[in-house]
């Protein structure tokens, strides 16, 4: 299969995240990110409840982790991995599969230390996540500036050596780290063992360090039309491999809805 949906309650929803849910089901779309960027705001009976309705609807979930979290850096890390191990508890009464965060910066460190570090939490963020029986997922996603910890190999080798964890593949982020420029064939093929993959997608303005903002698909920068073909002929939407493509777009399920349209309609050509 493939899931789309928007990272955060749609733009036409009067209401709160389980009026979202309901609406992006309405909408034709299956999946949504809970932005949890700026702090957690669901309690455990709430996330139960909404965890509920999402599976009798058929709307995957995933959960956005904090933005204010750094494991390169030594003061930093305790507080950052409680708050993604807070998400991951929440995450779980949800039933929101993939916890995505950003690994960190990587200041004044050497790329070995930096790596060390965020392997280190991660090790032991799946520690407490296995202790707790909590059913998720840690999603470490490509980042899109030059200052971040999360190109792609990086993230593949810190899923590699580290059981539990999973690359959450931003499209647009690597587009704007390489400079306007991406190859989907190469990312796929590093992916491949990979069943299932959680990814985002969006336009993006970006600069010489990277990523500047997050625009709407109409941009092509980069180009959705092209990642769709190779995802058909890699045989994604089939029984044989599953993605979800989050929208971070400021539009957000328009562009989910766009993105459909462009998959349906490469899909019957």
């Amino acid at each position: 299969m493939i899931y789309l949906g928007p990272a955060g309650i749609p733009t036409i929803t009067k209401g709160d995240t389980l009026q979202g849910i309901k609406d992006v089901k309405k909408l034709g779309l299956n999946a949504m990110e809970l932005e949890f960027v700026r702090g957690i705001y669901l309690k455990k009976e709430e996330a139960v409840e909404i965890g509920r309705v999402a599976k009798d609807l058929r709307v995957k979930l995933s959960i956005h982790a904090s933005y204010f979290i750094n494991l390169c850096n030594p003061e930093k890390v305790k507080a950052s991995e409680k708050r993604i191990l807070d998400s991951c508890e929440i995450g779980h009464y949800l039933g929101a599969k993939y916890i995505v965060f950003h690994p960190g910066f990587y200041g004044k460190l050497s790329a070995e230390q930096n790596y060390e570090l965020v392997k280190k939490s991660c090790v032991e963020l799946r520690k407490e996540i296995d202790k707790n029986k909590f059913d998720v997922v840690l999603g470490l996603e490509t980042t899109g500036k030059k200052s971040q910890f999360g190109t792609l190999d990086e993230i593949l080798k810190i899923c590699k050596e580290v059981k539990g964890c999973a690359p959450i593949i931003d499209f647009a982020h690597i587009f704007a780290r390489q400079g306007g420029k991406i190859d989907y064939s190469e990312i796929l093929d590093k992916v491949r063992k990979f069943k299932e993959l959680h990814t985002h997608f969006s336009g993006i303005e970006f600069t010489e360090k990277g990523e500047k903002k997050h625009i709407p698909i109409s941009s092509n920068q980069p180009d959705f039309k092209e990642l769709a073909k190779e995802l058909i002929n890699r045989g994604f939407g089939t029984k044989k491999r599953d993605i979800r493509i989050i929208s971070e777009s400021p539009v957000l399920e328009q562009d989910s809805l766009e993105m459909k349209k462009i998959l349906n309609k490469l899909t019957k050509s």
